[in-house]
């Protein structure tokens, strides 16, 4: 299991997508499975019950995705909130943290409105409380931390195989599988 980490808006869903594809393994965005479970979008369950319960439910379903022998995972910005999910995902996983500066995520999100955190008069202001708080949070819970800075998505994804092959987690430079 390879499990991606970092700021709303760093990359891990896209680098994600083509770190599986490029792995031949399956993709999980876990914001999309707790969407599944949840029947709504994140944004509507977390004006409605709040935080906290989100958070429940964001555990309850990573405790699931990270019991996958073969996939990559993208987690949501506040996975590493709770300390078991932190926990988990280190001892379960390979985690990469996508560690992004709180003006490149701004960059990136400005025209974004589906981010419930993000909803507020000062956005680049409340990433950077969110980059303080996190950023040692996702270094605990991360194996490797990849600076994300200008480099293309392919850059990143070559990246992560680079240190999964260093690593030895990957069976050959050509190979095209995770070991389990």
């Amino acid at each position: 299991m390879l499990v991606l980490v970092g700021l709303p808006g760093s990359g891990k869903s896209t680098v994600g997508r083509q770190l599986a594809r490029r792995l031949s393994v399956p993709f999980v965005d876990s914001d999309h499975a707790i969407e599944q479970r949840l029947g709504c979008s994140i944004r509507d369950f977390f004006e409605r019950e709040g935080e906290e319960r989100f958070r429940d439910v964001e555990t309850e379903v990573l405790d699931d995705l990270s019991q996958r022998p073969r996939a990559v995972l993208s987690t949501g910005g506040g996975s590493v909130l709770r300390p078991e999910n932190r926990q988990r995902l280190h001892a379960r996983g390979q985690v990469f943290y996508l560690r992004s500066t709180p003006e490149e995520v701004f960059r990136r999100l400005r025209h974004d409105q589906n981010r419930p955190l993000l909803q507020v008069a000062d956005p680049l202001g409340r990433l950077r409380e969110l980059f303080a708080i996190r950023d040692p949070l996702y270094r605990e819970a991360a194996h490797y931390v990849i600076e994300t800075g200008r480099p293309t998505v392919a850059s990143l994804v070559n990246m992560i195989v680079s240190q999964l092959e260093l690593a030895g987690q990957l069976d050959a430079p050509q190979s095209s599988a995770v070991r389990s």
